[in-house]
C-alpha cells in the first residue's frame, strides 16, 4: 500500500543574506507564462506563529539555466495585482470552508 502524505508543502528559502526561512505554500497562480507562489512563514515554535504578522509572501518562479528559483517581484504594479488575486482566491477558499461548516449546523426554527 502506498504511503500517502497529505502534509503541507514546505519550502526552505534563503534570502540575499543567506539566512534560511521555511514557508508553507498556500496557492500557485499562472498568468502569461509566469508562475507565482503565495506562501506564509512557518515557525518551529507555535507561539512565534501566533505572534507573527501572518504576512503573505508572493514570489515569482524564474528558470535561469533550467534551475528553478523563486524571486521577489520588483514591479510594484505586478506585485499588487498578483497579491490581490491571491488574497481573493484565499478568501474565497476560507469563506467556502466556513459555509461548509455552517451547513452542518441545523437551522433553528421558531
Amino acid at each position: 500500500m502506498k504511503n500517502l502524505d497529505y502534509g503541507p508543502d514546505l519550502y526552505t528559502l534563503s534570502d540575499e543574506n543567506g539566512e534560511e526561512q521555511t514557508f508553507e505554500l498556500l496557492d500557485t497562480y499562472e498568468e502569461n507564462g509566469n508562475v507565482y507562489y503565495a506562501m506564509v512563514p512557518v515557525y518551529d515554535d507555535p507561539k512565534d506563529s501566533i505572534a507573527g504578522d501572518a504576512e503573505l509572501v508572493v514570489l515569482k518562479l524564474e528558470n535561469p539555466d533550467d534551475e528553478e528559483t523563486l524571486i521577489s517581484i520588483d514591479d510594484d504594479e505586478e506585485y499588487e495585482r498578483i497579491g490581490g488575486i491571491f488574497l481573493e482566491r484565499l478568501e474565497g477558499y476560507y469563506d467556502s470552508d466556513e459555509d461548509d461548516e455552517d451547513s452542518d449546523v441545523p437551522d433553528e426554527e421558531s
